[in-house]
């Protein structure tokens, strides 16, 4: 007499779903919190991690150095192809061209797109589910941050290096918006870089700077 109750074979071997996992986990952190002896917090640390390896979970929460040096690397691959050519010196034109009374209205624009593709890409899109942790000033998320940090410090740097920013003798405002149109590019391929991979090994961010 067969068992109408077992489950089939074939979904014994299925990855535990991403919303039991992730659930898991977040019981084992405050595990981890409310327990008092080393050994055990390490025990359970070392369950966690085992358990954040498992198929079918894609959380991120850590913000680790390794992320960092992942945006800075996804950001230099994008931005590569546009130092060398003169269509962003042509984009800078059209950027400064019409002025709002002080304002260059399309500078400003474009700024606004960087930061909002940037969020939309970590936090709306479904390419991996982005947790906010400490925030900066408790509600800017530190992930994006650091990523437009780093996007726009490559772009600035990559311009200053290769001798782009001042080629050509432009004003100030202008070499601004030279920077901001590889800087466009840079943080697609920052936040790209920075999530695709999962989450990093080592450890946070927040646990390498004293309180």
């Amino acid at each position: 007499m067969s068992d109408e109750t077992s489950p089939p074979a074939d979904s014994q071997n299925d990855p535990p779903r991403e919303t039991e996992v992730n659930e898991v986990l977040g019981e084992l952190k405050r595990l981890e919190q409310n327990v008092s002896k080393p050994e055990y917090q390490d025990e359970i640390r070392r369950v966690r991690k085992m358990l954040e390896r498992t198929p079918g979970t894609k959380t991120i929460d850590k913000y680790t150095s390794r992320d960092v040096g992942e945006a800075f690397v996804g950001a230099l691959l994008f931005s590569l192809p546009l130092l060398v050519e003169d269509g962003v010196f042509e984009i800078a034109e059209w950027f400064v061209e019409f002025m709002l009374g002080p304002l260059p209205v399309f500078l400003a624009i474009n700024m606004v797109f960087i930061v909002a593709i940037t969020t939309g890409l970590l936090y709306a899109v479904d390419i991996r589910e982005v947790k906010i942790v400490n925030p900066v000033f408790g509600f800017i998320p530190r992930r994006l941050v650091g990523i437009l940090a780093v996007s726009l410090g490559c772009a600035f740097g990559m311009m200053l290096l290769w001798g782009r920013l001042h080629a050509g003798d432009p004003s100030t405002l202008e070499a601004i918006a030279r920077v901001t149109v590889i800087w466009a590019a840079a943080a697609l391929g920052a936040v790209l870089a920075d999530v695709l991979p999962g989450e990093s090994k080592g450890k946070d961010i927040s646990d390498l700077v004293p309180e």
